[in-house]
C-alpha cells in the first residue's frame, strides 16, 4: 500500500471511529412527527402602548420563531390560533417548563447610564432598581433599546466570575449610541461609572466602563460583552431573548400539554421499509454497474449513513420524516462521486491497459476530482447561505444538506478510494478486469462513441421542448393556481374528547375515511384527540366528529379554534431572498470558475426544472407545503450539480482542442457523461421510487416531486443547459481555456501517489 493509501486508510478509520462513538453515545432527537412532544399555549394581552390583535399576534409569532430557533430547538410548529392566540410545539424538549418561560418572555432590553446616588429622589425618567447584587442603585433614562441590537450569542469567558458571558452586536445607530453612552460613563467615577444592562425591568448586568476605555473615546468596534451572575444556561436564555428581539405586545401562557406523534406507526414503519428496500436496490444496482470497486463503493456509502448520522446527533439536529427520506435520498445521490472516479478510472484504462487496473483508477480519482469539488462546492455555496439568510426548516435543510455534502466527500474520496486502490492491488485481482468492473467503458458508452449522434445538431428542437414545458407549467400555475398547504394558509383546529379510549392509528384512518386524508391528527393531552387541516366548514366538520364518535362512543368538541399559517410571511421571505442569493453566488462562482456562458446556462437551466415541478403540482393539485419545499430545494442542488458535471468534460475537451468547433465539443462532452448521469440517477431514482409506492401518503408527494425533478434535471443537463451555452457562445469573444499541463513528467507518475483528494 502507498504512504498516500496509509495516510487515508488512518484517516478514514479515526472518521469512522468518531462516527461511530456520536452515533451510540448520543440520542437521536425526534420531530413532532416522529415522536410528538410538548404544546405551549399564548395569549397575548394588550399594553399601555398597543393593543393585542390578529396583526399584533403575528408579529409576536415571528419574535417567538427567532427565539425558538435561537434555543436550539429546530422544526418546531408556531400557528395562530384565532386573533390573540399562539399555539407552540417544540419537538423533544428536555425542559418544556424553561421553553415556556423563555419564549414567552416580553424580553424588553434597555441600557441605561447609573447616577451617583440611589437615595436622592428620582427626576424626570430615572427610577431606582436594586442592582444584580441586590443593591439599589438609580438609572438614567433609557439610552439605548432592544431595536439597536442585531445579534447575540452566549459564549464562556473564563475572566469572568461566573464564566459565561453575552456578546452582542449592535445594529443600525445601535454601536455610535452604545459607543457615546460609554464614552461618558469612562469619564466618571463611582457608580457614574457604571452601565447598567436592564431586562423586563431587572438589572441582569451593571458592570463598569473598564480603565483601559478612555474618557471621551467609549467602547468601540459595534459590538459588547454583558457579564453578569448568570451560568450557562441563563446564558444561553439572555441570548435568545437579545436575539429574538421584544414582543411587541405581553403574552401569557394559557396550557401546556404533551401532544403524540403527527404520524401513526403504520405510516413510519411503511416508510422505514421503503427506504431500506431503496437503499437495497440501489446497492445491488450499483454491484450490477461495477461490480468489484461497485461492492466495495456500498460498503462505504454504508459507511456514509454512519458519519452523517453522527454528524447530525452530534449537532443535535431534529430528526423529521421528510428529513430522514431526504438523509435516505443522499445516501443514492453519494454515489455520483463514485460514478464519476469509476468512469474516468475506465477511460484511463481502456485508453493505457498496460498501466494497470490500480493505476488507472488512481488517475481516475484524480481527474475526477475537478467536477466533484465544483459540482460539490456549489451546492455548499446554496447551503451555507440558506443557514445564514433563513430560518425555520430552509435554515435546517441547509444544515442537513452541508453535512450530506461533506459526507459524501469522505466517503468517495476517502473510504471508498482506500478500499478500491487496495483491492486492486492485489496481483489476483488485477489479473481480472472484467471481474473489478472496470475492464471496458460500459454498453452504453461503447455504443453512444460508435454512433456520434449529434444531440447538439438539434439544439433548436431541445430548446423548443424545454420552452413548451416551461409555457405549460406556468400555464398550470396561473390556471389551476398552487393549492397552498396548512403550513403557508392556516386552517382550522378541533380537539375532541371521546368518552370511549380510541386509538390514534383508530382515529387517524376514521378522519381520512370521513374524507380528510391530508388531516393532521394527533393525541393532545391525557385522552384529547386534535384534528388539523385546511378548508374545513362547519358540514365536514360535523362529518369528522360522526366518525370519531363511531370509534368511541360520543365526541364532544373542547376547542375550535382557526388557525393561521406555521410558515409566515417572514420565513418565506428570508427563504426567497436565501434562494436568490445563493443563486446569484452560484452564478458568480461558475462564471468564474468557468465562463459566464456555462453558469448561465446551468442556472437558467435549473429554474426550468423548478417551473415544472411546480407546474406539474399545479395540475396535479398536489398541495405545496413544508415538505414540497425540501424537495424543490433538493431539485436545486442536484439540477446544477449535474449541469456542472457537463461543463466539466466540455471545458477539458475545449481546453484540449481549442480550435474544434465548440457545439460538437459540446456534443462530445454530452455523450460522454451520459453514463455517469444515468447511472447517478438511478442510483436515487430507485429510492424515491420505493418511497413514492411504499411510503404512505406522508412520503408519497415528497418522492413524486424529487421524481420529477430529477429526470427533468437530467434531461436539462443535456438538453437545455448545454445548447443554452451554444448559444451564449455566439456573442462572446472571450478565448478558449487554456489546456491543462501538468509540472511533473507522465512518466514518473506513479499508481497512487497524487494524494490530492484526500
Amino acid at each position: 500500500m502507498s504512504r498516500a493509501n496509509v495516510v487515508r486508510a488512518v484517516l478514514a478509520f479515526a472518521v469512522l471511529a468518531a462516527s461511530l462513538y456520536f452515533a451510540l453515545s448520543e440520542p437521536a432527537r425526534l420531530g413532532l412527527d416522529l415522536r410528538g412532544g410538548t404544546q405551549i399555549v399564548l395569549e397575548t394581552q394588550d399594553s399601555p402602548s398597543v393593543k393585542a390583535g390578529r396583526a399584533s399576534t403575528d408579529r409576536a409569532k415571528e419574535v417567538l420563531h427567532r427565539r425558538i430557533d435561537a434555543l436550539g430547538v429546530a422544526e418546531s410548529s408556531i400557528t395562530r390560533s384565532g386573533d390573540r392566540r399562539i399555539i407552540v410545539e417544540l419537538p423533544d424538549v428536555q425542559d418544556p417548563a424553561r421553553a415556556a418561560a423563555v419564549i414567552g418572555r416580553t424580553a424588553q432590553l434597555t441600557a441605561h447610564p447609573v447616577r451617583a446616588s440611589a437615595q436622592a429622589p428620582p427626576g424626570a425618567g430615572e427610577r431606582v432598581l436594586p442592582d444584580e447584587r441586590g443593591r439599589p442603585i438609580m438609572l438614567g433614562p433609557a439610552a439605548l433599546t432592544g431595536d439597536g441590537i442585531g445579534s447575540a450569542a452566549a459564549s464562556f469567558d473564563p475572566q469572568n466570575l461566573s464564566g459565561w458571558a453575552v456578546d452582542i452586536g449592535f445594529r443600525g445607530d445601535g454601536g455610535r449610541t452604545w459607543e457615546a453612552l460609554t464614552a461618558k460613563s469612562a469619564c466618571a467615577v463611582g457608580d457614574e461609572r457604571r452601565v447598567a444592562i436592564v431586562l423586563d425591568g431587572k438589572v441582569i448586568s451593571s458592570p463598569q466602563v473598564t480603565e483601559q476605555v478612555g474618557c471621551g473615546v467609549g467602547i468601540t468596534g459595534g459590538s459588547t460583552q454583558i457579564t453578569g451572575d448568570f451560568g450557562a444556561e441563563e446564558a444561553k436564555d439572555l441570548a435568545a431573548l437579545v436575539e429574538g428581539g421584544s414582543l411587541p405586545v405581553p403574552v401569557k401562557t394559557i396550557e401546556q400539554r404533551v401532544v403524540g406523534p403527527t404520524l401513526g406507526d403504520a405510516a413510519i414503519q411503511a416508510s422505514a421499509q421503503a427506504a431500506l428496500i431503496g437503499v437495497a436496490l440501489t446497492g445491488l444496482f450499483i454491484i450490477a454497474v461495477y461490480r468489484l470497486v461497485g461492492a466495495l463503493a456500498a460498503i462505504a456509502l454504508a459507511c456514509y449513513a454512519l458519519i452523517s448520522y453522527a454528524a447530525l446527533v452530534a449537532i443535535g439536529a431534529t430528526l423529521t420524516l421528510p428529513g430522514l427520506a431526504g438523509f435516505v435520498l443522499a445516501i443514492g445521490m453519494a454515489i455520483d462521486a463514485n460514478v464519476l472516479a469509476f468512469e474516468r478510472a475506465r477511460e484511463e484504462y481502456a485508453a493505457a491497459p498496460r498501466r494497470g487496473l490500480r493505476s488507472a483508477l488512481s488517475t481516475g480519482f484524480t481527474r475526477a476530482w475537478s467536477a466533484i469539488a465544483d459540482s460539490n462546492i456549489t451546492t455548499l455555496l446554496a447551503a451555507g447561505l440558506l443557514f445564514f439568510l433563513a430560518s425555520g426548516p430552509v435554515k435546517g435543510f441547509g444544515v442537513t444538506l452541508s453535512i450530506g455534502v461533506l459526507g459524501s466527500l469522505v466517503s468517495a474520496m476517502l473510504l471508498s478510494r482506500v478500499l478500491t486502490e487496495s483491492a486492486l492491488g492485489r496481483r489476483a485481482v488485477a489479473r481480472r478486469p472484467g471481474l473489478t468492473g472496470l475492464g471496458s467503458t460500459g454498453r452504453v458508452r461503447d455504443r453512444l462513441e460508435r454512433r456520434r449522434p449529434d444531440l447538439m445538431g438539434r439544439s433548436r428542437l431541445w430548446l423548443a421542448i424545454s420552452g413548451l414545458a416551461v409555457v405549460l407549467a406556468v400555464t398550470g400555475i396561473f390556471a389551476r393556481g398552487l393549492n397552498w398547504g396548512v403550513e403557508f394558509t392556516g386552517g382550522r383546529l378541533v380537539e375532541y374528547s371521546t368518552s370511549r379510549h380510541v386509538d390514534i392509528d383508530t382515529a387517524r384512518a376514521a378522519v381520512s375515511g370521513a374524507g380528510f386524508p391530508r388531516a393532521v391528527v394527533q393525541t393532545s393531552g391525557k385522552d384529547g384527540i386534535a384534528v388539523r387541516t385546511e378548508k374545513l366548514d362547519n358540514a365536514e366538520e360535523k362529518r369528522v366528529q360522526e366518525a370519531l364518535a363511531a370509534k368511541g362512543g360520543q365526541a364532544v368538541k373542547q376547542r375550535d379554534e382557526l388557525i393561521g399559517p406555521s410558515l409566515g410571511a417572514e420565513l418565506r421571505t428570508k427563504a426567497l431572498i436565501a434562494l436568490g442569493v445563493a443563486l446569484l453566488a452560484q452564478l458568480a462562482y461558475l462564471a468564474i470558475r468557468f465562463r459566464w456562458t456555462f453558469g448561465l446556462g446551468s442556472v437558467l437551466a435549473m429554474f426550468h426544472d423548478v417551473v415544472i415541478v411546480a407546474g406539474t403540482f399545479a395540475w396535479l393539485g398536489k398541495p405545496i407545503d413544508g415538505v414540497f419545499l425540501a424537495a424543490l430545494l433538493t431539485v436545486i442542488g442536484y439540477s446544477v450539480n449535474d449541469s456542472v458535471v457537463v461543463f466539466d468534460r466540455i471545458r477539458e475537451l475545449w481546453g484540449a482542442r481549442p480550435k474544434d468547433r465548440f457545439a460538437d465539443l459540446a456534443n462530445l462532452g454530452a455523450l460522454q457523461t451520459v453514463p455517469r448521469t444515468i447511472n447517478t440517477g438511478m442510483g436515487a431514482l430507485f429510492i424515491l421510487a420505493a418511497l413514492a409506492l411504499l411510503g404512505g401518503d406522508s412520503l408519497t408527494d415528497f418522492a413524486l416531486a424529487l421524481l420529477i425533478g430529477i429526470v427533468v434535471g437530467t434531461y436539462s443537463s443535456i438538453f437545455t443547459a448545454t445548447p443554452l451555452a451554444i448559444v451564449f457562445e455566439r456573442f462572446t469573444k472571450a478565448p478558449a481555456p487554456t489546456p491543462k499541463t501538468s509540472r511533473r513528467p507522465a512518466a514518473r507518475r506513479q499508481p497512487g501517489d497524487s494524494g490530492a483528494v484526500v
